[in-house]
């Protein structure tokens, strides 16, 4: 099992438990890049997803709805919505 399997298996596991760092890098796992900073905000975008990803940097960890929204899209993006891989 890769990084990117362990994290994906993380998220779905324990929402309430993913840092932000790990969040970020899960996405970047599925082909989303980060396309600018916010303030605080981080905002990833993915070729022909029609959706951005925002997410808010924090120390520590990330509220479940953020973790949430970024499997909604691995969902779709694997039930291959979007340019599924």
């Amino acid at each position: 099992m890769d990084k990117c399997d362990k994290l994906l298996e993380k998220a779905r596991r324990s929402p309430n438990n993913l840092r932000f760092t790990e969040l970020c890098q899960l996405a970047e796992c599925y082909g989303f890049t980060l396309q600018r900073q916010h303030g605080s905000h981080h905002i990833y975008k993915r070729p022909s997803y029609p959706l951005a990803l925002t997410f808010p940097e924090c120390t520590g960890k990330v509220k479940a709805a953020y973790v949430k929204r970024l499997l909604d899209a691995i969902e779709e993006l694997e039930l291959g919505g979007s340019d599924g891989e």
